[in-house]
């Protein structure tokens, strides 16, 4: 596919992965894109070792344009909003809103996804992982309730604007509920709604296939 003298993007595309937000990102921006499936080992879960022919890390997801390749969602996400979003999914760079977009657009990876992936690896454990519960449960209360406050009066992360820096956090959220953690947080609940209902979310969704941490309805 072609954009422009451009050529289109290839995403290689995880299931039940982070990899949905770049599907999501493109679909917002109407850019053109194709898609490499690749399926998670039904019994560990992990990526195939296919995805090491696409990044030395073998993950996903990886964006491809042309012979460009944009490894993490963070910058792939940057990427897509630098060089093609033309202001619609990010603020002026020179504007106090950047300086929110950029907290927001780092904090799901770096802080938040922490105890989201511990709560991961403890469910695997079972019994086994009832010593670190406590602390498990403190981190996700005290990341939850941050943003929770974050959304007070408002319908989007930065400046009542939908951006990036939302389709970044939500990963974060739909995993928080799909543990049974988010009923408690009715502005993050009502907000990871409001994404999810958004045509270009459910656009991505068709398009990427069976994903459990999609809309509840």
């Amino acid at each position: 596919m072609m954009l422009g003298s451009r050529p289109g993007f290839v995403v290689h595309h995880l299931n039940d992965s982070r990899s949905q937000r770049v599907l999501w990102a493109l679909e917002e921006l109407e850019l053109p894109y194709e898609i490499t499936q690749y399926q998670r080992d039904a019994a560990t879960r992990l990526a195939p070792p296919e995805l090491k022919a696409v990044h030395p890390l073998g993950k996903s997801p990886v964006l491809q344009q042309g012979k460009r390749t944009v490894a993490e969602s963070g910058a792939i996400l940057d990427y897509l909003a630098r060089r093609y979003g033309k202001g619609r999914l990010s603020p002026p760079q020179d504007t106090d809103a950047y300086d929110d977009f950029a907290h927001w657009m780092h904090y799901p990876e770096g802080s938040a996804m922490f105890p989201v992936l511990l709560q991961m690896y403890a469910l695997r454990l079972g019994e086994a992982a009832a010593p670190i519960q406590p602390r498990i449960e403190s981190e996700m209360a005290n990341h939850l309730g941050y943003i929770e406050q974050a959304l007070t009066g408002h319908d989007w992360l930065v400046g009542d604007r939908f951006s990036m820096a939302d389709i970044q956090l939500s990963f974060v959220l739909e995993a928080a509920r799909a543990f049974g953690k988010l009923a408690a947080y009715p502005n993050a609940d009502a907000y990871l709604d409001r994404l999810q209902a958004r045509p270009a979310y459910r656009r991505a969704l068709e398009r990427g296939g069976p994903y459990s941490l999609g809309p509840r309805s």
